[in-house]
């Protein structure tokens, strides 16, 4: 088991974390941090618990944001993915039509040729 100390609004607090993930807990903290740096600058001297509390509420609204991007992105893929199906599927189809055509072609020229060489 790891542990961290990290500073959030100038005190250091240890921190329990799974061996290695250190370095991460101390990003996120400093990430919680900032949002508290600038809960302090729009509203000036408020409780330790109140800020601690508003910056949480930041992040959850950040992630709350996050959240229904990616699920937005998510939707927007699968559509595109759909799109790329058909796309796939029309050109196969097109392509059976060229196959087609052209042995309709190639028959054509060789009756046409066969013609010819019997004249």
């Amino acid at each position: 088991m790891g542990q961290v100390t990290v500073n959030i609004n100038g005190r250091g607090y240890t921190v329990g974390c799974d061996s290695g993930q250190e370095d991460h807990i101390a990003e996120l903290a400093g990430y919680l941090d900032h949002h508290i740096g600038q809960m302090k600058e729009s509203m000036g001297a408020v409780g330790d618990m109140r800020l601690l509390l508003l910056a949480g509420i930041m992040v959850a609204d950040e992630l709350s944001e996050t959240v229904a991007k990616l699920e937005e992105l998510e939707t927007e893929v699968a559509s595109l993915r759909e799109g790329q199906e058909a796309v796939q599927n029309q050109a196969t189809g097109f392509e059976a039509q060229a196959v087609e055509a052209i042995d309709s072609i190639a028959a054509r020229i060789e009756g046409i040729a066969g013609r010819l060489n019997a004249h």
